[in-house]
């Protein structure tokens, strides 16, 4: 069973100020007329309506000026993660909305709905990377956030070009003085001859 109320507060997902909602009727009675979050649409709680808009536009025009300054301020930041790593660069996991909500408040002390960083898929790379937020309906901004190895990453070394020997003169030399066959020189005969013939007489 369904009942009619006039929101008297901001609730994502339902509405906000001065809106006239049906929501089942256990809800209301248990949980938004207990919380003030609403109030049953009568005739007397029609006149607050006016009141109401007026309280919203007064609440949505200073969401707007804060989202902008900190869409400002964050685009100046860069939010260091640290995850875990293979040797190779490889992360083990991803990081999610819901971790750069927590250094988010960890490192800047800035409160951000997780539902407010916008993440197409979960970031799975080290590095740097622009993470787009959605702050408001009329305000969006980046955020810069860098994920390192808690560990350092081996980069692989290129192989160094084998360098030619130098040659030393001296010891090209002494190899060819070595390496060319020796002549061996002829025995002066003639002397030897007349020795014997010496001998002979």
């Amino acid at each position: 069973m369904k009942t009619e109320v006039i929101l008297t507060h901001n609730i994502v997902g339902l509405g906000a100020e001065s809106d006239q909602v049906k929501v089942a009727a256990g809800y209301a009675r248990n949980y938004l007329f207990p919380q003030r979050l609403a109030i049953p649409m009568t005739m007397a709680n029609k006149r607050q309506i006016e009141a109401l808009r007026q309280r919203r536009g007064e609440r949505e025009a200073h969401e707007f000026n804060t989202m902008t300054e900190l869409a400002k301020g964050v685009a100046k930041l860069i939010c260091l993660i640290k995850v875990k790593a293979g040797e190779d660069g490889k992360m083990f996991g991803s990081v999610t909305a819901g971790v750069i909500a927590d250094e988010l408040k960890h490192q800047f002390d800035i409160t951000l709905d997780k539902r407010k960083i916008y993440l197409e898929h979960p970031i799975r790379a080290l590095g740097d990377h622009e993470v787009e937020l959605h702050l408001h309906a009329e305000v969006k901004g980046t955020l810069k956030v860098r994920v390192e190895s808690l560990t350092p990453v081996v980069a692989p070394v290129p192989a160094e070009p084998k360098k030619k020997r130098a040659e030393n003169p001296d010891v090209k030399n002494a190899v060819t003085a070595d390496a060319m066959p020796k002549v061996k020189r002829p025995k002066n005969r003639s002397c030897r001859s007349q020795t014997q013939r010496r001998e002979a007489r």
